[in-house]
């Protein structure tokens, strides 16, 4: 093989290499006295764009999450991650069960406020167009956030924990969007309905959805046992057209 063929294969190589490369990278921010780490994925283009609050599973800030955030990205959102567990990652449900019970619920709530203050003055952030996302335990702290900062654009839900309070759920300010399992044991579709007919009932913006075959975590490729890639996919799409309504201010 010649000499220009060689550096022709090897600069084809490094290109295909690049796009492939994830495009997120680790930072930190503040939280309160604590420095705190995050994943960031940014797009490309210059100007002010949305920005989502990516929020992790049981599991911690591990791939399934970074390569959420580099999706997002690419679809033009500032995408940001927060490390919720300083830094620990569980690969079996016994620890990530221990990670969960020992992190502060009022510490996680103000890395997540902090988080949407950070990202509000960005200069690459429009500080009007900030939403929420998360799976399992991160979907019961997108609602929370939702709950807790009314200039939250937009917060998604994936099988996350649900209030019950008619007051709180009564307070909820930001549109909200949801997809569950049908045969999710722990939250039962029964609290689902539940919770959206009382949202209705206060003139909420809320949309729910309930897929019939499928456990907790169905959309999660962190748990291949319980994942369901079609239901996982119509999940995805109606979370993008959610974003796309509430964060970009059109219809998908």
């Amino acid at each position: 093989m010649s000499k220009r063929a060689i550096l022709i294969l090897a600069a084809l190589a490094a290109a295909a290499a690049a796009s492939a490369a994830p495009p997120g990278k680790m930072m930190t921010y503040t939280s309160g006295s604590e420095t705190v780490s995050a994943y960031v994925a940014v797009p490309e283009g210059a100007g002010r764009k949305p920005a989502i609050i990516v929020i992790q599973e049981w599991w911690g800030l591990n791939d399934f999450v970074k390569r959420k955030a580099d999706e997002f990205a690419k679809k033009g959102y500032v995408a940001f991650a927060p490390d919720l567990y300083r830094g620990k990652v569980a690969t079996d449900p016994d620890t990530a069960h221990q990670l969960m019970r020992g992190m502060p619920e009022d510490r996680a709530m103000r890395d997540l406020t902090s988080a949407f203050d950070y990202l509000r003055s960005r200069n690459d952030v429009d500080a009007a167009r900030i939403g929420s996302v998360g799976w399992c335990m991160g979907g019961g702290y997108s609602l929370a956030l939702a709950l807790a900062q009314p200039k939250l654009a937009g917060a998604v839900v994936y099988y996350g924990r649900l209030v019950t309070d008619d007051q709180k759920i009564k307070s909820l300010v930001p549109p909200l969007s949801g997809n569950f399992g049908g045969k999710d044991e722990g939250i039962p579709p029964e609290t689902v309905r539940e919770f959206a007919r009382k949202a209705k009932a206060f003139g909420k913006d809320v949309d729910f959805k309930i897929y019939p075959e499928a456990g907790h975590a169905f959309a999660s490729a962190s748990d291949p046992k319980v994942f369901r890639a079609d239901d996982a996919k119509d999940a995805d799409a109606r979370t993008d057209a959610f974003l796309t309504r509430v964060l970009k201010g059109r219809k998908s």
